[in-house]
């Protein structure tokens, strides 16, 4: 099978979801209001494309803020962990612990907390984000070659010297892989906390679009709002693969 082919899969495939699925709700005869078909979504998305932008937008913002931190915080906490195990010890148990725990359940407090609705969602998605990124680039880090590692000490590296120039160039492929999982889940993120704070009167992003949707049964407009978050998390995941690709790419090149 040609690379071509492999690529255009994906596009026929959906593409031939959508006519089944137009099709069996004329056939049906089934009312918008309880499955609307694509033609009725596409139609209501260019209808609220105003106010369905502006939601995908609002929604990115916190997306991209919270990756943006979760990048960061991954990272120095990933190089903490691999300098002392002492840190390691007492780091990696309270990681878990924020990454096993409901978004759900801990939103509402954080948005109470924090009171600014912007960093209050901000903040749900880097709990949900940060430990795909630390995760990652500490098994990096874990994977440099031992020979390597004994060349470095005995040219008299320091442990700094030597995560530094030798772990962290190694583990960046581990990271950039890590920063891709993140971006989806930043997103996931964003939304859950999105829908709690729109319950509690923040009205923001596509999750409230889809809340406010859902209230006044306009089911295809709530469909569409669905479809544009789909999109936007399709988007974040292969374009973070083509930022990985084309970085490891200069990397290994000669």
């Amino acid at each position: 099978m040609s690379r071509r082919s492999e690529r255009l899969a994906p596009f026929a495939f959906g593409l031939l979801a959508l006519a089944l699925w137009q099709a069996g709700v004329w056939v049906t005869q089934t009312p918008a209001y309880i499955l609307p078909g694509p033609l009725a979504i596409a139609r209501a998305l260019y209808q609220a494309r105003a106010a369905l932008g502006a939601g995908l937008l609002s929604t990115l913002g916190v997306t991209f803020a919270a990756l943006g931190i979760s990048a960061i915080l991954g990272v120095l906490l990933a190089l903490g962990m691999a300098a002392s195990p002492l840190l390691r010890a007492a780091i990696q148990p309270w990681a878990v612990i924020l990454q096993v725990t409901p978004i759900v359940a801990i939103a509402p407090l954080i948005i109470l907390w924090v009171g600014q609705p912007f960093f209050a969602l901000v903040i749900c998605a880097v709990l949900v984000a940060f430990f795909a990124v630390l995760s990652n680039t500490a098994a990096g880090l874990a994977a440099t070659p031992p020979e390597l590692l004994d060349l470095f000490r005995l040219n008299g590296a320091t442990r700094w010297q030597t995560l530094f120039w030798l772990s962290l160039p190694h583990a960046l492929p581990y990271f950039l892989s890590g920063l891709r999982l993140a971006g989806t889940l930043a997103l996931v993120g964003a939304v859950v906390a999105e829908f709690v704070a729109g319950s509690g009167g923040f009205a923001s992003g596509l999750a409230w679009e889809i809340i406010e949707a859902s209230y006044r049964l306009q089911i295809p407009r709530m469909f569409a709002a669905l479809f544009l978050l789909g999109g936007a998390g399709i988007a974040i995941y292969a374009g973070f693969g083509l930022v990985e690709r084309i970085v490891l790419s200069k990397r290994d090149s000669p």
